[in-house]
């Protein structure tokens, strides 16, 4: 097994183009074509104990959920724990991958499971907890349907066309290809002066049965596929429209989570749930003018530090929202705007998470040998 065979099984638990726009997610330290000798370890910080402990245990690689490299490195050296532990790592030759927030949005991933703790009994058992979405839902566009060409066809010529389309790359949705629409309607135009039309004469209004001809395509490939057209189409100057096609939106995938609960529940029944699922035993919670007593039903979530979503909870209409962690004015504002906040810690809104992805990255492995850091741990410590 090769480093490769890690970074494919975390692209395809947590694929990379969920990641934030400012995020520093795959590989970060090693060599893909490297052999993945020692076990994996798992962490949410890759702090100096935690590569001692890699090193120790010779690990062939780590999974570090925040990247340990993140903004851009100028040296490498011992001045700096980013330095050091980097140093240690490539010195052990221990490889280090980091899925941050591609983990986060992520189907089944840290957001999921962090909304699952907030359900009650009444709503696992009537399918999850009502509605669940992404608070930004993630979009995303397949190369090969970037565009969409549109031409028009006398009906003899249309598999020529199509044909010869398709050979220029165009009309690839999934794994099909030569996809197209066709419509039938009427084409109108009169040549000029020294014009050769295909159908009637120069200085002749002209109207002709033709087929309206969509095929998608990426953008590498729409010079070939018009100048192909072009050179198969029977007119002198055919008409070509092309058009920009939009990123799609996936409901469930994507930033955050918006949950609706089948059964209302009061802010503490949803602290003592949260609580038991994170293995907390304090939660900070300010609360909005709208919550005293009334059930809650909708609620926001994010693990980590989640400040930039509450915009999004409040056009969701939640009531609440759980994260990490917050700055004191973000929670101010929220609660002004009539939005409850419920706090948990940082990491420990995301550590407990890597005992559900160890089976899961084991299993996608065959079978290969992940571990969770001992030495991974909140740097507060109560007094």
């Amino acid at each position: 097994m090769k480093i490769a065979d890690l970074v494919a099984a975390m692209e395809r638990i947590a694929p990379p183009d969920l990641a934030e726009s400012w995020d520093n997610v795959g590989l970060l330290i090693g060599a893909h074509d490297a052999l993945l000798a020692g076990p994996l370890l798992l962490t949410i910080d890759l702090t100096e104990a935690v590569a001692a402990e890699a090193a120790r245990l010779k690990c062939g690689a780590v999974v570090a959920y925040h990247p340990p490299i993140f903004e851009a490195v100028k040296r490498l050296t011992d001045e700096t724990e980013t330095g050091r532990v980097a140093l240690q790592l490539i010195g052990a030759g221990v490889a280090v991958y980091s899925p941050h927030t591609a983990l986060d949005g992520a189907p089944g991933g840290m957001a999921d499971w962090l909304a699952e703790g907030l359900l009650g009994p009444s709503d696992v058992g009537s399918g999850g907890g009502g509605d669940r979405r992404a608070l930004r839902a993630h979009a995303s566009l397949a190369p090969t349907q970037e565009l969409k060409v549109v031409t028009f066809v006398p009906m003899e010529k249309l598999d020529d066309v199509r044909k010869a389309m398709a050979s220029a790359g165009a009309g690839i949705i999934g794994g099909y290809e030569v996809c197209s629409f066709s419509t039938t309607g009427h084409g109108t135009f009169l040549g000029s002066a020294g014009t050769q039309p295909a159908v009637g004469a120069a200085g002749n209004l002209e109207s002709v049965a033709e087929q309206r001809l969509e095929m998608v395509c990426s953008r590498r490939a729409l010079a070939l596929t018009i100048q192909t057209l072009r050179q198969f189409h029977p007119y002198e100057e055919p008409a070509i429209d092309v058009y920009e096609l939009v990123a799609r939106p996936t409901r469930a995938v994507g930033a955050g989570r918006k949950i609706a609960l089948d059964n209302g529940a009061t802010i503490d029944e949803l602290a003592v749930r949260l609580k038991a699922h994170l293995d907390v035993k304090v939660l900070q919670v300010a609360m909005g003018p709208r919550t005293g007593d009334t059930p809650i039903e909708r609620i926001g979530v994010c693990p980590g530090a989640g400040g930039s979503l509450v915009p999004l909870a409040l056009e969701a209409d939640c009531q609440l929202f759980v994260t990490g962690e917050m700055r004191h004015h973000e929670i101010r504002q929220a609660v002004a705007a009539g939005l409850s906040v419920m706090l948990a810690g940082h990491t420990q809104t995301e550590r407990p998470y890597l005992r559900l992805l160890a089976p899961r990255l084991r299993k996608e492995l065959g079978g290969h040998p992940v571990l969770v850091s001992a030495e991974d741990r909140e740097p507060w410590v109560s007094r």
